[in-house]
């Protein structure tokens, strides 16, 4: 294969023009170990040998590894952990990631069926090694190809791992590999009649668990191994900053007197985070959250730790460079010299709050003041009604089979600016800007924030503009429940997400209910999260202004948000990740509870379980208004397989709808049939 050092992904290749001759290859690259590159290491998998051969991460920075004795090109059994050793590759060496592994295949066209475990640090591949000891010498694409997808194939394929988070060995094959029952107890048969331990199957597709299951073959599921990792990557990145624990008890108020030179040791995944250096969690959560998204914005490392807080009480209040790698993290003191070396203004970061940056909101205009339905939106109205719903309307354009957008309504720019200057909002900014503390305590500026919020909601909106909306909610969407949602200048822009840092006000259905839900979203621009993301950004108050969308309410009855990537690997623009919830998606991205999640390769066609939902509420709609708690049936998985490809095409398309640009997609079902409720730019920084 040409030039395939560069080209292999975890059993794939990193191409976008996906031809048969390319699909053939990338099961020519599969033959390797069925991996994943080492930013996939949180997602329990083991490591690609092409792309370890460009990195530092075998191994820790400074670590000595013993010299390898020789060892024979296979054995025919594994009788102890000497001999494991001896053929093993460890990838990760000394880290909470570190995994040995070898290679095995099974010949079944041998008499009998051979097994051989391979050398690995010598072959690395699989089709390496059929080729070099002259048991396929001359196999091309075609017939190695067959190895991964059809029942009468020659060779099975696997690794062999010491899984040490779970202190237990494990085999499993390559995520796209079409494995039969027959072939699963075959193999099962073989592993365990030539290995000195006990040995589970572990599982890398949702395939590979049904067949399991039919074969009646006891398995370790991906997501299970997750679950016990000591430690998971979410945004890789270094950061110099003073540590701060904000213990669970402390609330809100803890969190907001974070300051942007903060390295922040969280207990729980809040909903919102002020601007920091770096963000440690001791729960786990999805990378759809709005704190990761917000991270990955910002270019800051964030990861969980287990036992953060008490691994990391040693460093509170001291100054520290802290690096997030995929194979873990480092947490390391700084020298007094190299604190009186920092930048000025980061260590005025870290005692005021101030850090400038580079921010620019877009560009409003203010002429347009009619309400705006849905389907005349394109994205060029950004500039009247921000860039949610323009894209929205984007999407609806597009057209896309077997999807939906809830109709709905624009409110422009321009009725927020007459609204704050007929009240006064430049000199209530100013004055709010010269109370005592408010430039250098986050607290005092977030009781100022709240207090202003508080009298935007009283503020009266003029009686046009009022009447103006409840005849267009009446009219086009016929006084039915609405979610009034914000579209400002300064979010879903291509270098700031700003996920999550405005208000949505769910299900409101009379008209003195829309005229309080408008202004609630007019008044989250002061949102103390959004203040102090913005002013990290560089985004100045006077330039923000919010439009708002009015939409349609429906009932979904599960609801999730994908990314039109791998988030965890830049270099996997085949997968789509899947965030998803029964109900109504609100707390798919509060990253409170951890959301179903999978992965899905357009490629290997391979489904990867990462997190299952075990929620046994969800919301729904209330009669009356608003949201409301109702019990669901635990257990049962939120995602099918039938839903998971047909929203990894949809995702594609709106991607294709935006020049190709990576999506962050909002979306929902309602029966069968997928919603399509917000498309934004995925916003991926690092420092």
């Amino acid at each position: 294969m040409k030039n395939n050092k560069n080209a292999c992904a975890p059993g794939e290749l990193r191409y976008r023009n996906h031809s048969a001759a390319r699909w053939a290859a990338a099961l020519v690259c599969a033959a390797m170990a069925m991996a994943a590159a080492p930013a996939d290491a949180q997602l329990a998998r083991k490591p690609s040998y092409y792309q370890q051969q460009n990195s530092n991460t075998s191994a820790p920075e400074g670590a000595q590894l013993p010299a390898r004795p020789a060892a024979p090109a296979s054995l025919p059994m594994l009788r102890s952990r000497g001999d494991f050793d001896a053929l093993a590759r460890v990838y990760d060496a000394g880290t909470p990631m570190q995994l040995a592994h070898v290679l095995f295949a099974v010949d079944r066209r041998a008499r009998p069926v051979r097994t051989y475990y391979i050398d690995t640090p010598r072959y690395q591949l699989h089709v390496r090694f059929v080729r070099e000891t002259g048991l396929a010498p001359r196999a091309g694409k075609r017939e190695i190809d067959r190895n991964y997808l059809v029942p009468d194939r020659r060779f099975l394929f696997g690794t062999l791992s010491w899984q040490q988070n779970i202190g237990s060995f494990t085999y499993e094959f390559w995520e796209g590999d079409r494995l039969t029952p027959a072939l699963l107890r075959q193999a099962d048969a073989q592993v365990k009649a030539s290995f000195f331990a006990p040995v589970k199957f572990k599982t890398n597709s949702t395939l590979h668990e049904r067949g399991a299951t039919e074969a009646g073959i006891d398995f370790v599921s991906q997501e299970a191994l997750i679950r016990e990792q000591p430690y998971m990557p979410m945004n890789l990145g270094t950061a110099t900053g003073r540590v701060r624990i904000v213990d669970e008890a402390a609330g809100a108020n803890a969190l907001n007197a974070l300051l942007p030179g903060d390295i922040a040791v969280l207990r729980q995944v809040p909903i919102s985070l002020p601007p920091v250096a770096g963000v440690l969690t001791e729960r786990p959560s999805t990378a759809l959250s709005h704190v990761n998204l917000l991270a990955k914005g910002w270019g800051i490392p964030n990861a969980y730790v287990r036992d953060a807080a008490a691994v990391l009480r040693e460093y509170a209040g001291q100054w520290v460079a802290l690096k997030v790698a995929a194979s873990g993290y480092q947490v390391r003191r700084l020298t007094a010299e190299e604190i009186a070396a920092l930048p000025p203004r980061a260590v005025r970061a870290a005692a005021t709050g101030a850090l400038p940056g580079s921010g620019k909101a877009a560009k409003p205009d203010l002429r347009e003041t009619r309400l705006l339905p849905l389907a005349s939106l394109r994205a060029r109205n950004s500039a009247q009604c921000g860039a949610k719903a323009a894209n929205l309307g984007a999407v609806l354009a597009a057209r896309i089979p077997g999807t939906s957008v809830p109709d709905g309504f624009c409110i422009p720019f321009a009725h927020y600016d007459r609204f704050v200057r007929a009240n006064g909002l430049a000199e209530r900014i100013a004055s709010m800007r010269q109370q005592p503390g408010f430039a250098g305590d986050p607290q005092v500026r977030q009781k100022a924030l709240a207090q202003l919020q508080g009298e935007i909601v009283q503020w009266p909106v003029d009686a046009a503009s009022a009447a103006a909306w409840r005849a267009a909610w009446q009219a086009q969407l016929g006084g039915g429940g609405v979610f009034v949602r914000s579209s400002s200048n300064s979010e879903d822009l291509p270098g700031f997400s700003g996920a999550g840092l405005y208000t949505t006000v769910p299900n409101v259905k009379t008209g003195d209910a829309l005229e309080l839900a408008v202004k609630k979203v007019w008044a989250s621009v002061f949102n103390p999260e959004a203040w102090e993301a913005r002013s990290a950004a560089g985004f100045g108050a006077e330039s923000v202004l919010m439009g708002v969308f009015v939409q349609a309410a429906i009932d979904s009855t599960n609801a999730g948000v994908m990314i039109t990537r791998d988030p965890f690997d830049a270099g996997h623009p085949h997968v789509t990740y899947i965030s998803a919830k029964r109900g109504i998606g609100i707390r798919v991205v509060e990253g409170r509870r951890v959301a179903e999640q999978v992965m899905y390769s357009s490629w290997s066609k391979a489904i990867q379980v990462l997190s299952r939902s075990a929620e046994e509420t969800a919301l729904q709609l209330d009669k009356d208004g608003g949201v409301k708690e109702v019990p669901v049936e635990a257990g049962r998985n939120v995602l099918t397989d039938e839903l998971v490809v047909r929203l990894a095409g949809v995702g594609a398309a709106v991607k294709r709808a935006f020049g190709g640009v990576a999506q962050d997609i909002e979306w929902a079902t309602v029966g069968d049939r997928i919603v399509l409720l917000q498309a934004r730019p995925y916003v991926e920084r690092r420092r």
